[in-house]
């Protein structure tokens, strides 16, 4: 657990780094997003990129150099998964099913792959990668295999709070200085096992038939989707790097 908490600390060291570097330039963004989700575990489809819900969100930027900016966002989602349609023929003939509303909060460094000069009025556009640190709420319950008529059922206990990486990629462009607009695909890696209730708390380690899957894997959860940022506040002069 020690190595895992770590892990979450490098963004926030790097974010220390790149404001040590240049801390006059303040040329911000905000803006919205708006894709899918889909859930990556134990319970679902075998595809790991297959948006099944919509997903929303708000997010901020603050934009230090033409290769660096400091990134936060509020997402919501209802991950949603059935195996009715599977072609993994051991899920299809189980046929569980859940919904779990997420809400997070993310914080992290987003990193350019070429200089994007936000206040050149020439069209210009880059790759960028997002890494840092989420923290989300979520639905816990658990499943019971065999409910009134032989189906299953999932009984809700309450709401949790817990971490997540978040890995994304995306492209983003500026027709105009003052409206950037992207499309990003990201994963976060979260430190539970039981988004889809198959792997409940410890109130119920003494009924082993309520776990199923692989245990010792965590769950993941995937947003895609456009984003629409618009900028404001001061021209930064970018110093060299």
């Amino acid at each position: 657990m020690n190595i895992t908490y770590s892990i979450f600390l490098r963004p926030f060291v790097l974010c220390f780094c790149i404001l040590s570097i240049n801390t006059h330039a303040q040329f911000h963004e905000i803006g919205l997003f708006l894709g899918g989700s889909n859930y990556i575990g134990d319970i679902g489809s075998d595809q790991y990129v297959k948006p099944s819900a919509p997903a929303f969100g708000l997010l901020y930027k603050w934009n230090i150099t033409e290769r660096y900016s400091l990134r936060s966002g509020i997402s919501i989602s209802k991950l949603t998964e059935k195996e009715t349609n599977n072609q993994d023929l051991s899920r299809f003939n189980r046929s569980y099913s859940f919904e779990n509303e997420i809400q997070e909060a993310t914080v992290g460094v987003e990193f350019n792959f070429k200089e994007f000069n936000l206040h050149d009025a020439d069209f210009n556009f880059t790759p960028y990668l997002f890494y840092g640190l989420s923290y989300f709420r979520y639905d816990q319950y658990f499943i019971t295999p065999n409910g009134p008529g032989g189906n299953p059922v999932n009984t809700n206990f309450g709401k949790d709070q817990e971490f997540a990486v978040p890995f994304i990629l995306g492209l983003k462009l500026n027709p105009n200085p003052f409206i950037i607009l992207g499309f990003e695909m990201g994963a976060r890696f979260t430190l539970t096992d039981n988004l889809d209730g198959s792997n409940p708390g410890n109130q119920y380690l003494n009924q082993v038939d309520l776990k199923f899957g692989n245990v010792e894997n965590n769950d993941w959860y995937l947003f895609m989707g456009f984003t629409i940022s618009f900028t404001f506040g001061d021209l930064p002069c970018y110093c060299k790097e």
